[in-house]
């Protein structure tokens, strides 16, 4: 009877050690809809959330490149400027730059069509989970239990895009611990309605950010259509007509990108030392590539603005994720977590023989990919980074291929649920121009020779002798994948695709076996461990906390609170909430990125000086939530997040409060732009503001 009361102390005292150290942190949580903690919430803030205010900002949310949603019941939708950057590039000529000089459409009739954006609204959830895990029989490897669950999800997948027409996809929680189908209706079909310049709604431009005090009207709306008509959209978010507040709590709805807080440490210190030095290196050869050609002619600046900005977007996100994982203080902190939840782990006999060899099969199986992670990363997960025609190659070859299998036995992304987005994309008629493309692809068989070495049979195959700039040329000026009949063509015809002497498709040939085999050993060694190892963690994880354990960040709908906040910056200086338009003309200096557009220094006199402009909240967020309505607790929008300052990128891992904020456009800001700067009184109406 001793020894037992000992082991339940034990226990007990184990319990309260990781509640201390793994409990969640102020207003952290990227949370699921279907598991929102509704209590957790209450006890902080003293509102109580409601089926109906999360079923309306679910049903008003969209993913849309990242983030965005419906704000008027005719399709009017509302994200940032730099998440529809894509289509006004795509729209843009010599003629008519609309990322530089904006773009509004003055009736309905004006709204241009963007060539292949999508939205996806999530109307159905459903747990599949004890189906997928069902579909592992007993005594199968990791990797053949892997191969039978992916099998199942194509089913799932398949049986409801077949019954409903939407889009459906099986959601991977806790690297497995959980399956979700989310049920999407899809819009094809939008359309620009209004965007500012590039000046402002990027103002500061790459140096700026990242970081705060900000002064962006980053800001766009679009329109979804359905049969030719704006799309009746009656779950839509109203503006405040009041707008953000002081110490206000508000909630943050989008599609956060991948993060990395169930991350074992063999995990992490992979991904510092190794896998993000990497893809870092990658971005800054491939940013300085296009620098060279965007300086080359004002038309070669139009042509990569959009490639260029996101690459160095990208760039900057992963100089603050690598600090992060570079910090001792953020690393002895996730070491700490991780002692902890192992020695409770081990205090349980039931749970050590469950779960107790799972952390050591995770660091097992990045062990095994130190040998080939470069190869693997640069031939399948990303070799067309910045570059259309490699991948439009890329996915004429494969589909050609994988239509041929049955659908549970494809590539995950031929999948017939996934067939109607990929063709969307494969088909666009938006513009390529052979001299990006050269410039792009030299600079990638550049990196490769230089990462893999020359004597790589990839390297060399793709090479043939030619300096990378001669092969680039080639295959560029070879191929006839700009025509889109072209591609229909080839997709459509395996054997002509495996005859075809088209520049691009001969490239995607070389590179396709190696990194198929890759991507195979990825999966058999690296995923498919994961996939049974770091599930077993996160049921740790379930047993002492259940669903407080929220799940790492998928690019699906997560929902967020906190306060409307300022903070101490790094010299204990008090950072206000909000900037306002007085700062942003104080902060203009005529030269670019603080130069604003013309249309600007002539309203001044018409706009009131003192009206928020941005403003920053403790809401938990990450990349992806670009674009995420903001709304306060009458499920109002008072504001649009577009970025995160510096001190937030270690989010990613793990979130702290105390400096790292989530940067938004205040509402008030927006109106008053569209009405005394644009005069942009037909979306104003449309907004309940005339």
């Amino acid at each position: 009877m001793e020894s037992m009361r000992t082991r339940r102390a034990l226990l007990l005292s184990f319990a309260l050690i990781l509640w201390a150290s793994l409990a969640l942190r102020a207003d952290e949580g990227l949370w699921l809809f279907e598991a929102f903690p509704k209590q957790r919430l209450t006890a902080k803030y003293g509102f109580q959330i409601t089926d109906q205010f999360l079923d309306r900002l679910r049903l008003a949310s969209l993913r849309v490149g990242a983030s965005g949603s419906f704000v008027s019941p005719d399709g009017l939708i509302f994200t940032n400027h730099h998440v529809a950057l894509d289509c006004l590039q795509k729209l843009s000529t010599a003629e008519h730059n609309y990322v530089v000089n904006g773009f509004w459409a003055p009736t309905q009739a004006d709204e241009k069509p963007c060539p292949d954006l999508e939205a996806n609204q999530l109307v159905r959830i459903q747990d599949v989970t004890d189906r997928v895990t069902a579909a592992a029989r007993p005594g199968a490897s990791d990797a053949e239990a892997l191969r039978q669950r992916l099998a199942e999800i194509a089913r799932i997948e398949k049986e409801c895009a077949s019954a409903t027409g939407n889009r459906c996809d099986v959601v991977t929680l806790y690297s497995g611990g959980r399956y979700h189908l989310y049920e999407y209706k899809k819009y094809t079909d939008l359309r620009m309605v209004f965007a500012p310049e590039s000046e402002i709604g990027f103002f500061g431009g790459d140096p700026d950010n990242f970081t705060y005090p900000r002064f962006c009207l980053d800001i766009a709306f679009l329109r979804a259509y359905e049969n030719g008509k704006p799309a009746r959209t009656p779950h839509y978010l109203s503006f405040s007509r009041e707008g953000v507040k002081e110490g206000e709590l508000i909630f943050v709805s989008g599609n956060p990108g991948t993060t990395g807080r169930l991350m074992t440490v063999a995990q992490l210190e992979f991904m510092r030392d190794h896998y993000y030095p990497l893809i870092h290196r990658r971005l800054a050869s491939l940013i300085r590539t296009l620098e060279k050609y965007s300086a080359q002619s004002p038309d070669n600046e139009r042509i990569a603005h959009d490639n260029l900005f996101s690459q160095q977007n990208s760039y900057k996100a992963y100089t603050g994720f690598l600090a992060g994982l570079r910090n001792p203080k953020i690393m002895e902190l996730k070491r700490a977590e991780e002692r902890k939840l192992r020695a409770a782990v081990e205090a349980d006999p039931d749970r050590r023989a469950r779960f107790g060899n799972a952390w050591d099969a995770v660091a097992g199986a990045y062990q095994k990919f130190r040998d080939y992670y470069k190869s693997y990363w640069l031939l399948e997960f990303s070799p067309h980074r910045g570059t259309d025609l490699l991948r439009i190659a890329r996915d004429v070859l494969r589909l050609s291929e994988e239509r041929l299998k049955p659908n549970d036995q494809r590539l995950r992304e031929y999948r017939d649920s996934a067939l109607p987005s990929l063709e969307q994309q494969l088909y666009s008629p938006a513009p390529i121009t052979d001299s990006m493309e050269v410039a792009v692809l030299t600079d990638y068989f550049e990196f490769l020779r230089n990462e893999l070495g020359a004597e790589d049979p990839v390297v060399k195959a793709i090479l043939n002798g030619r300096s990378p700039q001669q092969a680039a040329q080639e295959y560029v000026s070879t191929s006839r994948l700009k025509d889109i009949a072209e591609r229909k063509r080839l997709a459509a015809d395996a054997e002509a695709t495996r005859r075809s002497d088209d520049g691009m498709i001969r490239l995607a040939r070389i590179l396709d076996a190696p990194a198929r085999s890759l991507r195979k050993r990825f999966e058999d060694e690296v995923e498919a461990v994961l996939n049974s190892s770091a599930a077993k963690i996160a049921q740790a994880r379930f047993a002492i906390f259940g669903q407080e354990a929220y799940p790492d960040a998928t690019f699906t709908l997560r929902l967020t609170y906190g306060a409307v906040k300022g903070y101490k910056d790094s010299k204990g200086r008090w950072v206000p909430y909000a900037t306002t338009f007085e700062g942003l003309y104080k902060r203009a200096t005529g030269k670019p990125p603080y130069r604003l557009p013309k249309r600007w220094l002539e309203a001044r006199s018409r706009l009131n000086l003192k009206t928020p402009f941005n403003f920053v909240s403790t809401a938990d967020t990450h990349g992806g939530n670009s674009g995420s309505p903001t709304v306060n607790t009458r499920g109002e929008i008072v504001g649009i997040l577009f970025d995160g300052n510096l001190e937030s990128l270690p989010n990613r891992f793990v979130y702290t409060e105390e400096q790292a904020r989530s940067v938004h456009v205040a509402s008030q800001a927006i109106i008053e732009a569209l009405d005394k700067v644009y005069r942009a009184q037909r979306l104003l109406a449309e907004l309940g503001f005339k």
